[in-house]
This record gives C-alpha cells, sequence and structure tokens, in this order.
C-alpha cells in the first residue's frame, strides 16, 4: 500500500492558489493560516506557502519536449487522466505539453500532460490503463 507524500512550496497569491488547486484541480483544501493552505493533491499533502515560487529551468527531456525541472506529478488511472483533461481544457488552462499519449503499444505506455499553476509551478499528470505498468521498462 502506498502512503501519501508531503511537498511544500511557495506561491505568490493564495487566493489564486485556493482557485487552482480547489475549483480547476478539484483538490480538497485542508489546514490553512494567512500564510499557507494545505491541500489533498489526489491523496497526497500539498502545503503552499506565500513566498517566492522556486527557480525552474527546462532541463527534462520529454519526448521532443523540454519540461521545467523541477516539478510536481501524480499518477491517475487513464479514465481519471482523460476526465482531468478535459476539466483543464474547460478551464482554459494552458498547457506546455498539450495531453498526449507516449510509448503508445510499448511497455509503459503513459499519457502525459505539463502545465503551471498561477505563481508558475510546474505540474505534470500521467495516466496509466494499468498502474501496475508505471515503473515497466
Amino acid at each position: 500500500m502506498l502512503t501519501p507524500f508531503h511537498l511544500a512550496y511557495n506561491v505568490r497569491d493564495l487566493d489564486e492558489t485556493r482557485t487552482f488547486y480547489g475549483d480547476v484541480l478539484g483538490c480538497k483544501e485542508g489546514r490553512s493560516t494567512d500564510t499557507w493552505v494545505d491541500f489533498s493533491f489526489f491523496g497526497h499533502q500539498i502545503s503552499m506557502h506565500l513566498g517566492e515560487p522556486f527557480k525552474t529551468a527546462p532541463t527534462g527531456k520529454v519526448g521532443d519536449h523540454m519540461v521545467q525541472m523541477p516539478h510536481l506529478g501524480v499518477v491517475l488511472q487513464m479514465d481519471d487522466w482523460k476526465t482531468m483533461a478535459e476539466r483543464l481544457r474547460a478551464n482554459d488552462v494552458e498547457f506546455v505539453i498539450e495531453p498526449v499519449l507516449r510509448f503508445e503499444g510499448q511497455e509503459g505506455e503513459q499519457a502525459t500532460m505539463f502545465f503551471c499553476d498561477p505563481s508558475g509551478n510546474p505540474i505534470e499528470i500521467k495516466g496509466f490503463t494499468d498502474l501496475d505498468k508505471v515503473f515497466a521498462s
């Protein structure tokens, strides 16, 4: 059984953060103060604190794209991934990498999409038909 991870990072505006993570991504809000807010990020605890977001650079190669590193992400069942892609499109989220299927027909077939939160923190969401294949090579 997987256990939840905890990740804390900086955001510039808590109201924007609440709207994005709560309304757009559908994450449930947890505890908060006037300087930070927790969310359940698909069962994992993320804490966003007011401050300057961490520096990122496009040094990660994903297919033909260079993506921001470091980045936060989650792996979803394929149907949930498709629903999330539709939800992001409906909310006019700008994609760094549009939702796409990678390694089609191969071991480790997966879907992926990259986007950033309002503070510029990069996020990747992957989708797998079979979660037992997440680490397949």
